[in-house]
């Protein structure tokens, strides 16, 4: 069966995404559709990496991923179809997707819309879905677009290193508040060296220990981990950590200014200390 994701700055509160599903069962029959977030807020390109990121790995090889986010900001009339690791994505050229892919994709094609039609979100989707459907009967997709002009390619926002210490960018609050940083497992133990280590949430409160799950510590005790994503979090077993220390993720005032994407001083960080050698 044929798999198509959805991942939108959408929202849920309007008819859109019903619309988009009923397209895509017109357009591409029998496809499975499955909705990875519809609630990624706008410029918000970071977030949008992780949530994309962390789940597009699950999926078997030639899903379908159409990443509805940002799909305005540019006035290009074209779009791109990207394919890498055996799975296909549709996007704006808005440089999300180099994001995604840590580069430039290993195969890469511009999608032109259709000249005089209104640009929206259903007439986007329809090009997206009509590509898709023709895939999936076998075509090549180098046949359903051509090489893109000047695409835009933007790089990830990687922590911030030194010999001591290191630090990370909140890039995620999730519903329970627990807070998630652009630290990964392989990035903090390459950087620890085996050392002891304290995670700074406040100016005087920090963690100096990795838990396996929220459970290791008692009840209303902060901890970090590493999630099923494999980003550091920190989180407190049956609390609320953003609100009790004050932290939040980058705003949309923030991530859509474009220098948002050239330094590190609009957002906030977390900063681990390691022991000294």
């Amino acid at each position: 069966m044929a798999v198509i994701t959805l991942t939108s700055d959408i929202g849920l509160k309007d008819y859109i995404i019903g619309a988009i599903k009923g397209q895509l069962h017109q357009l591409c029959p029998g496809s499975l559709v499955v909705d990875i977030s519809h609630q990624v807020p706008p410029f918000n390109f970071p977030q949008a990496v992780y949530q994309c990121k962390s789940a597009f790995s699950y999926f078997p090889s030639e899903t379908c991923h159409f990443i509805l986010i940002n799909l305005f900001d540019r006035k290009s009339h074209h779009f791109l179809l990207a394919r890498q690791n055996e799975q296909y994505y549709f996007c704006a050229d808005n440089g999300l997707i180099s994001m995604i892919l840590d580069g430039v994709p290993q195969q890469v094609v511009q999608l032109d819309a259709e000249k005089g039609v209104k640009r929206n979100i259903i007439q986007v989707t329809q090009l997206f879905a009509t590509a898709a459907y023709r895939l999936r009967q076998g075509a090549d997709m180098n046949t359903l677009g051509t090489p893109p002009e000047n695409m835009l390619i933007r790089t990830n926002i990687l922590p911030s290193l030194s010999k001591d210490w290191m630090e990370g960018q909140i890039i995620y609050i999730d519903q329970f508040e627990n807070v998630v940083v652009n630290i990964t497992r392989d990035q903090f133990e390459e950087q620890r060296k085996g050392r002891g280590f304290r995670i700074y949430v406040m100016r005087d409160e920090y963690i100096s220990k990795i838990s396996e799950s929220y459970f290791d510590e008692p009840e209303g005790d902060k901890l970090a981990l590493f999630n099923a994503a494999g980003y550091l979090e920190i989180a407190i077993n049956k609390g609320n950590a953003a609100g009790l220390f004050g932290l939040h993720q980058m705003g949309r005032e923030e991530t859509k200014k474009e220098s948002f994407f050239q330094t590190r001083l609009l957002y906030q960080t977390i900063r681990i200390e390691f022991e000294l050698d």
